[in-house]
């Protein structure tokens, strides 16, 4: 999809409430909440980062059987939007498509450190770039953002997540020592297949091997051009 055709989903005109909502809710309207993918073969994590005005996004690509890297990529943009909580898209995911236009290999299913459906609008990032570009997506969050779950005690528990009546993910224990984190589905992934895979994708860390990576990637590229900077 060339930089125009997504533009407009991202980089709005207006950054007027109402707009954005607008935007939010027709990309929603397209959002499909069924295991809709071939059997996996790579799987992709996207993070990003920011430092002196810019944004930086990397996004990892491993083997989903494995979990071995395959290959990774990153931009560095000026950041164009500001923070506004459940807005985060539109600050974030222009930088995501750039990056994810640099791979030789394009993931079958990409996960995001942040939401998917489970958002007050049904529109987290996972969810608005897997809508947009229509590829299946996995939204790990470290926090709730909307909607109410027990509290998972033990390495391994899971809790639904549910909003207004209805189930938008769970709530995951991952390691001993770390809060639980929330999974949720994006784009073309059910409830319950963003459980099993991001289960599937974890290496005894807190978060799945695909944005452990991709965070561990864009904090290594921030070091370096703060290093840059201080020359």
């Amino acid at each position: 999809m060339e930089s125009e055709e997504w533009n407009e989903w991202f980089n709005p005109a207006s950054h007027s409430r109402e707009s954005l909502i607008q935007i939010q809710s027709e990309i929603a309207s397209k959002i499909v909440v069924e295991d809709d993918f071939e059997p996996l073969r790579t799987v992709g994590g996207a993070d990003c980062a920011f430092v002196d005005g810019s944004i930086i996004c990397g996004i990892v690509v491993l083997d989903y059987g494995t979990l071995d890297m395959v290959e990774r990529a990153h931009v560095v943009q000026d950041v164009v939007f500001p923070y506004i909580p459940t807005f985060l898209s539109f600050r974030e995911g222009g930088a995501i498509v750039a990056a994810l236009a640099k791979l030789k290999t394009r993931p079958d299913l990409l996960m995001f450190d942040g939401c998917g459906i489970n958002h007050p609008r049904r529109v987290g990032i996972a969810s608005h770039v897997g809508a947009v570009l229509d590829i299946p997506t996995i939204g790990v969050a470290k926090n709730i953002l909307c909607g109410n779950a027990e509290v998972p005690e033990s390495v391994g528990d899971v809790k639904p997540l549910v909003f207004e009546g209805e189930q938008l993910g769970w709530v995951v224990k991952t390691t001993k020592r770390s809060n639980p984190i929330v999974v949720a589905p994006g784009h073309r992934v059910s409830v319950e297949g963003s459980l099993e895979i991001v289960r599937h994708c974890l290496g005894g860390h807190k978060l799945p091997e695909t944005t452990r990576l991709a965070h561990l990637y864009v904090n290594e590229v921030k070091g370096e051009l703060r290093s840059r900077s201080n020359e």
